[in-house]
């Protein structure tokens, strides 16, 4: 209570919300025709919501959703028919994950200049530390995975930690 015993005192103010902030999630079929489908709708968002994002990390984050939405399509449609598409955005960063029911926790293999296949996570973690961002594979509640990748709006920004 205050000193005049009328209640507690004053309370924290928390920071100001920024117009574009807010998280927008959609869920596709695992099929090759969402991976344009998913790099559109995201585009799209930015674009809607007034993302003060440069062109060099929309171009990032739209090759990221693409990596992910392929690798969910190939990898996991037979166990996870359906895949989700998060994208989150705080005032200095943005981030995209895609969920899917795959049990199989995959990882970034180390570049084979041989190979043609098999590099997209790679890839993904390549162009996230470019940025400066931070990405990452989790379980999910229902055995499945969700992969994400946060990259900051502005050089030098900071990226969520996936808490």
């Amino acid at each position: 209570m205050g000193d005049d015993g009328s209640g507690p005192g004053p309370l924290p103010r928390e920071a100001a919300k920024v117009p574009y902030e807010g998280v927008w999630r959609f869920t596709a079929a695992a099929v090759d025709a969402s991976v344009p489908q998913a790099r559109h709708a995201v585009r799209d968002l930015l674009v809607r919501q007034g993302v003060p994002v440069s062109d060099d990390v929309v171009q990032g984050l739209l090759l990221i959703v693409s990596e992910l939405v392929t690798n969910a399509v190939r990898h996991a449609a037979l166990l996870s028919p359906m895949l989700a598409v998060e994208v989150a955005v705080g005032a200095e960063w943005v981030r995209v994950s895609v969920e899917d029911d795959h049990p199989y926790r995959p990882t970034a293999l180390v570049a084979d200049h041989g190979q043609t296949g098999g590099r997209g996570l790679l890839l993904v973690r390549e162009i996230t530390q470019e940025a400066g961002g931070a990405c990452d594979v989790e379980h999910t509640a229902s055995g499945g995975k969700v992969i994400w990748a946060a990259l900051p709006l502005k050089p030098n920004g900071s990226a969520p930690d996936g808490d």
